[in-house]
């Protein structure tokens, strides 16, 4: 029977350690990290987002700040207002989530963050940094999938990995965190040729193309550890008419009798995300005040 990786006991986990760091920091510094989230119009997905990433800083003893903006704000002045928190010396990250409305440029907005409080690892700066080898804020979906292979195995160097998926998100910071465990790394996606026989190669399978279980068992080696990134939303007739369901790009319940370890979805990698946010926050106070902790 395959391991089940749960992201929510390890998500829980880390929370609490994270939490034992702030109180530290509090008692030698005097002072806890800040994070500033800006949330642009009103998708129902990103208030609650939002609102648990809110609630979970509060948990782990931090500041957090909500700046709530009308999906009509014009681009200047949400650049305006990543500029006062830039300025600002309590916020040590700051976070805009997407998805953006149309008419913003997202990329430019994302941009617009100071490279050292940019906790979601999406500025070029960052990107840079990480591709190449130095100390860089990684974006969380990926530095989660990292922390949870490295629970389960005790040295990742040598492995086979294949990740599908080539997002600036997901997929290639996933593939340079890996390269530098000193894994074997090859980076697939819908359009690769072969892609069934590439998947049969890895002893760690990466499933972050976003297509709703279009990794089948017969993708997966026996044995392997398959991470899935993908969070779909389909039909789900046996629940009733108009009922929907959350699944993968894995096959899970094909998947699981093929795997050595496997995340499900839900309750795998997503729950990953928020701590690991949490996370970078405290790495950037802690690099942008000279504080000392241990991560």
């Amino acid at each position: 029977m395959a391991k089940i990786l749960d992201g929510k006991v390890f998500a829980k986990n880390l929370r609490d350690e994270l939490k034992g760091i702030v109180s530290i920091l509090r008692e030698e510094y005097g002072n806890v990290p800040g994070l500033a989230v800006v949330l642009v119009g009103d998708n129902p997905a990103s208030e609650v987002y939002v609102r648990n990433k809110g609630i979970q800083t509060k948990e782990c003893g931090m500041r957090s700040y909500e700046h709530k903006l009308a999906s009509t704000v014009q681009q200047d002045d949400l650049l305006k207002v990543i500029k006062q928190l830039n300025d600002d010396p309590e916020v040590d990250g700051i976070l805009v989530q997407l998805p953006l409305p149309n008419h913003i440029d997202s990329q430019k907005v994302l941009d617009s963050i100071d490279p050292e409080k940019d906790v979601d690892g999406f500025h070029i700066i960052n990107a840079g940094r990480l591709a190449t080898g130095g100390d860089a804020l990684v974006p969380c979906t990926p530095l989660g999938c990292l922390l949870l292979l490295k629970d389960h195995f005790d040295e990742l160097t040598g492995k086979n990995v294949v990740v599908i998926g080539r997002s600036n998100i997901v997929g290639k910071p996933m593939a340079a965190l890996l390269l530098r465990e000193s894994c074997t790394v090859t980076i697939a996606h819908s359009k690769s040729n072969n892609l069934e026989e590439i998947c049969q190669r890895a002893d760690i399978l990466i499933a972050a193309v976003g297509k709703p279980e279009m990794i089948t068992k017969d993708f997966i080696k026996k044995g392997a550890v398959v991470l899935d990134v993908g969070i779909n939303r389909i039909a789900a007739p046996e629940k009733g008419p108009g009922k929907m369901k959350l699944v993968g790009d894995v096959a899970f319940h094909e998947a699981k009798n093929r795997v050595e370890a496997i995340t499900p979805v839900p309750g795998g990698i997503g729950p990953m995300t928020i701590a690991v946010l949490l996370r970078n926050t405290i790495q950037a106070a802690c690099n942008r005040r000279a504080w000392k902790c241990d991560l």
